[in-house]
């Protein structure tokens, strides 16, 4: 399986603690990837994912734009080529830092795959 993101459709992320983001799945049991999703999360300027926690870890790496990433209560600051993993049962939060697109790749187990 090959593609290519320009051809995937971005589905808004919708919740009151949410400004501004949207994924895509790049990756999941539908092409083949049993147990796992990745996602390519795009959060607009300023924009931010709700803090939140949940049982499973999941892995991310920055791909483009400046954020945050808060665990925790503790800031990481993160730009293109960051990678975090970031384990369960920890509250966390990504934030666009800045007027660009913030665009990171996010893999979590297919139970924490959540639209």
């Amino acid at each position: 399986m090959v593609g290519h993101i320009k051809n995937l459709d971005a589905i808004q992320m919708t919740h009151p603690d949410i400004k501004e983001a949207s994924m895509k799945v790049l990756v999941s049991p539908k092409e083949g990837w049993d147990g796992y999703v990745m996602r390519l999360v795009e959060v607009g300027s300023f924009g931010y994912t709700p803090k939140h926690s949940h049982p499973w870890p999941h892995i991310n790496y920055i791909v483009e734009g400046d954020g945050e990433l808060m665990i925790n209560g503790e800031i990481h600051p993160v730009t293109s080529g960051s990678y975090a993993y970031v384990p369960g049962n920890q509250i966390h939060q990504f934030r666009n830092a800045g007027s660009q697109m913030f665009k990171f790749i996010c893999i979590v187990p297919e139970e924490g795959h959540k639209i």
